[in-house]
């Protein structure tokens, strides 16, 4: 592994687009830690140490603690990018661009980036107006709001063109390395948090040994997939004969990756900013029955709701990334088959059940970990939340920024990450 770091900052290529990537998530730490003119920021810290409001700010890599440019973090992006997957199925139009390839993703992409301003100016004015509560604007006037509304919808357009500069310049997914570097900037005080606990250094080594087993367990799932056997047949094409060799299609487990959880994050966070604009009381009943923690106990319908939204986004999600009609098709104008089995619909409905099987015991399994931060504070008193679902989220964006990494040194002959 080393040594293929070290290949890789000999190549000028790969080498600047890392030191691109890094200097990127610089400039967005840098963000999350300027707060924003004309608030008190300290009136807000206490409030955002457990709760959705915990949770918000774990993603925006405690920006929301320190009311800082980058508050709302890439949240509304995620947000939009739902919608837009969601409306692809149920309007036409938007259906046929996502199948025009790369020119119809661009239109998607920019109507989510609209989608995007509007709604962070929501949820920047629900922002400000729920913090006004806590003292934390001294000058509630026009003209302070609207700098700090304009402030807070600008940093959420300029986390989304900073995400755009990485994938188009630098390694790895762009939106997911922000979030990345989010949830890794609070290890420090996580883990300065949990040696306050006191000197019990053997249940420090237990809960450490138990981190290091629960990150084993995140890269087994991540990695692990079932292998579907294919068979080509051979083809006599002038004097050459192509195919007859023997391959195989694979289906993760968890096929969707950490996708679910920031779905089911963003669904479940919405209720909290709803209620925050619109002081209705349904709508802050609804607000109090997401949350978390009731009387310092987890919720048990913030649990349930939860879990169900993970499992769910977890097949829609597999559903967008893979096709089984589509590879069943492709295989047969290939000469491919699945022993067995017949090409076309026989072996479609094959792939679908295989992957249905495979994705609930990899969403249920993505559920449970999401969960255990709750489980640690509240049940055994640990004050840890970078666990669950920051683990898996954090392991999953490293796997993937390697696997490119690998294939940038694979293309010049490099061992790479995975090996």
């Amino acid at each position: 592994m080393f040594r293929a770091i070290i290949n890789a900052f000999r190549i000028s290529e790969i080498r600047n687009r890392i030191l691109f990537t890094v200097g990127i998530l610089a400039v967005y730490r840098f963000g999350a830690n300027l707060t924003v003119p004309g608030v008190d920021a300290s009136k807000i810290l206490e409030q955002v140490e457990t709760g959705i409001m915990g949770m918000m700010d774990l993603f925006s890599g405690g920006a929301l603690g320190n009311f800082a440019v980058f508050s709302l973090g890439i949240m509304p992006y995620i947000t939009s990018t739902i919608v837009m997957q969601l409306l692809q199925v149920v309007i036409p139009r938007l259906e046929q661009l996502a199948k025009e390839g790369e020119l119809g993703r661009r239109k998607i992409n920019q109507i989510a980036r609209y989608m995007t301003v509007g709604l962070a100016l929501i949820q920047s004015t629900a922002m400000v107006f729920s913090f006004r509560s806590y003292g934390a604007i001294p000058q509630f006037d026009f003209m302070h709001v609207s700098m700090i509304i304009i402030t807070l919808t600008a940093g959420t357009t300029v986390i989304m063109w900073l995400g755009e500069l990485i994938n188009i310049h630098g390694i790895g997914n762009g939106i997911s390395l922000i979030i990345f570097a989010s949830i890794i900037s609070r290890i420090p005080g996580q883990l300065i948090s949990l040696f306050r606990l006191g000197t019990n250094y053997f249940f420090l080594a237990l809960f450490i040994i138990f981190a290091i087993g629960l990150i084993v367990a995140i890269i087994l799932i991540q990695q692990g997939e079932r292998k579907i056997p294919v068979q080509y047949a051979k083809r006599i094409v002038g004097r050459k004969v192509f195919g007859g060799q023997s391959t195989y299609i694979p289906l993760k487990v968890n096929q969707s990756g950490v996708m679910p959880i920031i779905l089911a994050v963003s669904v479940v966070l919405f209720p909290t900013t709803l209620a925050q604009f619109i002081p209705v009381g349904w709508v802050q009943s609804i607000a109090n029955a997401m949350s978390p923690t009731i009387e310092g106990r987890i919720n048990p319908v913030y649990a349930i709701t939860y879990t169900l939204l993970i499992i769910i986004f977890a097949y829609f999600y597999t559903a967008i990334t893979f096709n089984p009609i589509d590879t069943a098709d492709n295989l047969r104008k290939y000469g491919g088959f699945i022993p067995g089995l017949r090409p076309g619909k026989n072996t479609a409905d094959y792939l679908t059940n295989i992957l249905n099987r495979i994705t609930l015991p990899g969403a249920i399994f993505l559920a449970i970990i999401a969960l255990l931060p709750e489980l640690l504070i509240n049940y055994l008193g640990i004050p840890f939340r970078f666990g669950g679902t920051s683990i898996i989220i954090a392991v999953g964006v490293a796997l993937d920024t390697m696997r490119q990494l690998e294939s940038q040194l694979t293309m010049r002959d490099y061992e790479g990450f995975l090996k």
